[in-house]
């Protein structure tokens, strides 16, 4: 059984950096990858959130692709701008200004795209063996498998090598 699920981890590995090739050469531009600081006190002075650079990814559904050929669980996703004057609409739009705010003293560009919150996903044979039954890749019937919902049965659910050709297709030609 470790051996099957091995020789599907290298599969999985090998479509994922069959897909980064891809993306590169259709000159998909990527989006950033981030971690949010929270802001933290300092003495007196309260230093205001921040995010610090991890690398890029191409968002995949619910998967991100980094350019590494790591896989991650996508996040949240803001873009990066002014925070502008508090108008106090919801408290949940003053956090959104906020996280937006902080992507842009991160020091990414205004109106670039940030991934933040994403959780990698381990492709090796231990991981895929002990992967928990909601994550969103897992290991079913010889190969590494993508559920399109947190829950979903992975019998049946695509492969991962599929699933990857198939959002790539869309991001390299997309429809209309």
């Amino acid at each position: 059984m470790t051996a099957e699920i091995s020789d599907a981890a290298a599969r999985a590995a090998q479509a994922c950096a069959a897909t980064v090739a891809a993306l590169r050469s259709a000159g998909v531009a990527p989006e950033a990858l981030a971690e949010y600081v929270p802001p933290r006190r300092v003495l007196l002075w309260t230093r205001p959130a921040t995010m610090r650079p991890l690398g890029e990814v191409w968002r995949l559904g619910a998967l991100l692709l980094g350019d590494d050929a790591r896989l991650y669980a996508a996040g949240r996703a803001t873009r990066a701008a002014e925070r502008g004057r508090p108008g106090y609409q919801s408290v949940s739009r003053e956090e959104r200004r906020e996280i937006a705010a902080a992507a842009l003293r991160g020091g990414f560009a205004a109106g670039a795209p940030v991934d933040f919150d994403a959780v990698p996903i381990t492709l090796d044979a231990a991981s895929l063996a002990a992967a928990p039954p909601d994550s969103l890749v897992g290991f079913a019937d010889g190969e590494v498998r993508v559920r399109w919902r947190a829950g979903a049965p992975l019998a049946g659910a695509p492969t991962l090598a599929s699933f990857l050709a198939e959002r790539a297709g869309l991001l390299t030609d997309p429809p209309l």
